[in-house]
């Protein structure tokens, strides 16, 4: 049977202690006996996890000792793929230069090295060969500006969140994150001189912009919950203390982002939530300046700009539901009657992203899961699509900083094909390969097959499925099913190569990704009807794409595992409460299981922002009723489970430890069978999990040997 235990040796789980605790809300009483998980100071924990409380660290060790000690039967097989994953990577890389005037820039990894080196050299000169085809030859002219595994030395985290050259190159500006908690520190380097500037700012998110006066650099302050709330402009050597507020959010739902538009003329500061958007223009050149609202906040109505010449080109869905690109001059945007449609609306076409260039207008779409690149002629107005010819496949747009380039850079891969990058160019349409990610184990692409599946949900939505699988592998309904979804936000997840993923399929499992409502890969109806007072249909949509797999052969009954991440996981709990019998296995990494407590709770970082995609359940009884009635750790029965294992990050601020904590010991409460239900925390890293390039992968396997011991395959 799927839910017994796959090892012969009995092994208590931790059984966390029930300290009574109710809740009332909207006339309603429910019993939450785990709340104690949450550390009272949690707030301070995310920042310095060393003053977590005893009793929940004492949990939260037994678990990952009870993780480990299930694990022992098949520890060699955890090193095995460990050493799969390794051996499909190239130690000694590089990433394609970015030219931007004299110099090009890249990324570049050494022999061993878990974190990446930002580079730089000449565009011009003797030693000007091609680094990508031989990226263990160093050359001459070179220059290390930031050296990731020097930096990370001595620290159990490091994530370096961007890292960006001022326009005059001269120096170097990055964040880094320490702690993994998403709280970074922005730090300046003097090219010139190769020293560190003593200003440097804490307690900001990732990203910032380099002003035209290359003096100038504008980021983003995070407040006590989390939550980025100030603009702000720093003067280089001038204190921090002095630093001066550009804008301030005053609304808790709001997210604030920074980018510099392609020309370099303005900075973008845009406040958003998960349905609107506004956006303010900053002079490049004058970053002391007042910003200047340029679209105004309207309800349901989001938007994307950028310049070209004396106008604007935005990327909106005003009255456009897939959107489109309208422009209008620089001076009158506010009126919109001066705006013009230059890529009008398709219903079902949606418009992911664009670029512009000092010719083109490039823009990303997607229709039924499948995406495509379009080049638009902004002088002629011509357009033509760059082709693909495979069943499923993942594409993207690399941004350059060459506004006047006629090269746009591409990303293409599938679940065959490892990633390829491409130059191509926009007028002759010529492609060139620039790099082509090469598997050191080897990988021949036609050993395996892909295709394109649909499923029908239970109110007739047509669900499509990518999946993998080797070649040799029957479908005949005797193989097994790893199975994966996120289906929030409007996220899409694209039918790319995974390195990792190849483990699983050359062990004879078919690799699925139900692409569900909740994301967008049909449009954006795709997504409003997965979210709010639809949210249900995303459950319904993944269960029956498993039960297509099983029909169409894909899938052995008794051996599906289920698997997804942070909203995704939340998708993985709901699914085992709605068809507990359906999954053999299931993994839910940083699980958003306790979804009416955390969006009940005004006080965590990201819930305000979060009742656009979910409901507000504090004002709106009917939202309170509509999330408790999936919440996955609400409707937990009492019965036989499958094998679950969730994972969370001690200083995780999306997912906060304590969801897949409780989540697993009510599981385990009311769990029948003799499943094994476990629970693994990363004690020094947060959301994404460890840092490093490969002791991420650490966690990669320890997931897949779960999944291969319980489903019998070790």
């Amino acid at each position: 049977m799927p839910n017994e235990r796959p090892d012969t040796q009995s092994i208590a789980p931790p059984v966390a202690e029930k300290r009574p605790s109710a809740i009332e809300m909207h006339g309603r009483r429910r019993s939450d006996p785990y709340t104690w998980l949450r550390d009272e100071n949690w707030q301070r924990v995310i920042r310095d996890p060393a003053i977590l409380r005893g009793d929940i660290k004492a949990h939260l060790e037994a678990e990952n000792d009870y993780v480990e000690k299930i694990l022992a039967p098949v520890q060699d097989l955890r090193s095995d793929l460990l050493a799969e994953y390794k051996g499909r990577i190239s130690q000694e890389d590089v990433s394609v230069p970015d030219p931007d005037g004299d110099w090009e820039y890249y990324v570049r990894y050494r022999q061993g090295g878990q974190y990446p080196s930002i580079c730089r050299r000449p565009t011009k000169g003797a030693d000007s060969f091609d680094i990508v085809a031989d990226p263990k030859r160093i050359p001459a002219s070179e220059q290390v500006l930031l050296d990731g595994d020097l930096e990370a030395e001595g620290e159990g985290y490091y994530g370096l969140g961007q890292a960006s050259h001022s326009f005059d190159h001269r120096y170097l500006a990055w964040s880094v994150d320490t702690k993994g908690s998403e709280i970074h520190t922005l730090r300046i380097k003097d090219l010139d001189s190769g020293e560190c500037l003593s200003d440097a700012v804490e307690g900001c998110s990732a990203s910032f912009v380099w002003a035209s006066d290359h003096r100038s650099l504008i980021y983003i302050v995070l407040d006590e919950s989390h939550r980025p709330r100030k603009v702000m402009l720093h003067r280089l050597g001038t204190p921090v203390i002095e630093d001066r507020l550009v804008y301030e959010e005053m609304r808790e739902d709001m997210f604030l982002g920074l980018s510099s538009s392609a020309s370099r003329r303005f900075v973008w500061i845009s406040s958003h939530d998960h349905r609107s958007c506004e956006i303010r223009s900053l002079d490049a050149m004058r970053p002391q300046a007042e910003p200047s609202l340029i679209v105004p906040r309207r309800p349901d109505i989001e938007c994307g700009v950028s310049d070209h010449a004396d106008r604007l080109l935005i990327l909106t869905n005003d009255q456009a539901r897939d959107f489109k690109i309208v422009e209008a001059p620089i001076d009158s945007v506010l009126d919109r009657s001066t705006w013009r449609d230059i890529v009008p609306h398709r219903s079902g076409v949606l418009i992911q992203g664009m670029q512009v260039f000092g010719a083109h207008l490039v823009r990303l779409e997607i229709e039924n899961a499948l995406p495509r690149i379009v080049v638009r002629d902004l002088a002629t107005s011509n357009e033509h699509a760059i082709d693909f010819d495979q069943e499923a496949y993942s594409l993207g747009i690399v941004p350059t900083e060459a506004f006047d380039s006629e090269v746009l850079r591409f990303h293409f891969s599938s679940m065959t094909t490892p990633g390829q990058i491409f130059d191509y160019d926009m007028r002759t349409k010529e492609r060139t390969l620039r790099k082509e990610r090469v598997l050191p184990s080897g990988h021949d692409p036609c050993d395996y097959i892909t295709r394109r599946v649909v499923a029908v949900s239970d109110d007739g939505a047509l669900v499509p499925i990518s999946l993998v699988h080797h070649r040799s592998t029957p479908i005949d309904g005797t193989a097994p099913l790893h199975l994966y979804g996120y289906g929030a936000y409007g996220i899409s997840i694209p039918a790319s190569f995974g390195i990792t993923a190849l483990s699983l399929v050359d062990r004879g499992f078919v690799h699925a990704i139900a692409h569900i409502r909740g994301g967008m890969e049909r449009g954006y109806d795709w997504y409003a009807k997965g979210r709010l007072e639809h949210k249900t249909n995303t459950f319904r949509d993944f269960i029956a794409c498993a039960k297509k797999l099983i029909e169409g052969g894909y899938a052995d009954p008794d051996r599906i595992a289920i698997h997804g991440g942070s909203a995704g996981g939340m998708l993985v709990g709901a699914c085992i409460n709605m068809a507990p019998d359906l999954f053999a296995a299931a993994v839910a990494e940083v699980p958003f299981v306790d979804v009416l407590n955390t969006i009940c709770d005004d006080t965590l970082p990201l819930t305000p922002p979060e009742w656009k995609e979910w409901g507000n359940p504090i004002a709106s009884q009917e939202d309170y009723d509509r999330i408790a009635s999936y919440s996955p750790f609400d409707n937990i029965e009492r019965g036989r489970h499958p094998h679950i294992l969730a994972t969370a990050g001690l200083t995780d601020p999306r997912v906060t430890w304590w969801e897949p904590a409780k989540w697993i010991a009510r599981l385990r409460e009311m769990n029948d069978g003799n499943a094994l239900i476990a629970l693994h925390t990363n004690m020094g890293a947060g959301h994404g999990g460890a840092s490093g390039r490969f002791d991420s992968l650490e966690e990669v396997a320890l997931v897949q040997a779960f999944i291969l011991h319980a489903l019998n395959r070790s």
